[in-house]
């Protein structure tokens, strides 16, 4: 991890050991929360991976929370029109992430099942955006992931992370891509786990998502005005990555 310009703004950190060393232990000891917002199928969750391995941060997927939370009440057929249903179920559920070391990943589990996968499936997808609208399943959410970030070295991405989660978090990223792009992206993703799906089904869920998460009434997304915002649509994996690490290191030093 290259520390140009650092030598430095530390001359004398923790005497008896090399400089560089030291360095690079003072700049690491500090901990920050990183929020990644933006639309659907930007590319959120594969940057907040990436980030948080490189800085060797702790991952938290806040869309998969409020995809389980969906998964729950698909099953249990839960009326969304019924605050006090809701609410019950709510008290029903139990969110936590276990690492997966054959995948070196972060999974979510519900009520002691792992449903890292079950949560990506397209009729998850359908309904996640307006469960993700009640305002008592946000407030259970977001207590959550507040909890969460308590001790900081957090990456967590999302809708409302850097406007509603975390608005004092050191580092927000917007991220935004151009909607054709989006489009290609959600169905490579999903025709890999269902042949059948077709793209104008991937486009017209997507739009859908963007009207319902933008509008919403409670928590919708928006851009944080001290964000920085990252279009990634002509960027690969690793140059958005460079990106946003040059923007912590920043962050880091400054």
């Amino acid at each position: 991890m290259p520390l140009s310009g650092t030598l430095f703004l530390y001359p004398r950190i923790l005497p008896g050991c090399w400089q560089l060393n030291c360095i690079f232990d003072a700049l690491m000891a500090k901990k920050i929360i990183i929020t990644i917002d933006g639309w659907s199928s930007c590319g959120k969750s594969t940057l907040a991976k990436q980030l948080a391995k490189e800085l060797g941060y702790v991952y938290v997927d806040s869309g998969a929370m409020y995809r389980a939370i969906t998964l729950y009440f698909l099953r249990n057929n839960i009326d969304l029109e019924e605050k006090k249903e809701v609410q019950q179920a709510l008290k029903d559920i139990n969110l936590e992430f276990v690492f997966n070391p054959k995948t070196n990943e972060s999974e979510i589990v519900l009520n002691d099942e792992n449903v890292e996968y079950l949560v990506r499936d397209m009729l998850v997808a359908e309904k996640v955006s307006d469960v993700a609208a009640i305002r008592e399943v946000r407030e259970f959410a977001v207590a959550q992931q507040q909890r969460m970030g308590n001790k900081k070295g957090i990456v967590m991405d999302g809708r409302d992370i850097g406007t509603v989660v975390f608005p004092k978090a050191e580092l927000k990223i917007f991220m935004t891509a151009d909607n054709a792009i989006r489009v290609q992206r959600r169905f490579k993703e999903l025709y890999e786990k269902n042949p059948n799906i077709t793209i104008e089904e991937v486009k017209n869920n997507l739009e859908m998502r963007d009207y319902i998460d933008s509008h919403r009434e409670v928590s919708p997304l928006r851009q944080a005005k001290d964000a920085l915002v990252l279009d990634n649509t002509a960027l690969t994996p690793a140059q958005q990555l460079k990106k946003a690490l040059e923007w912590a290191k920043a962050e880091l030093q400054g």
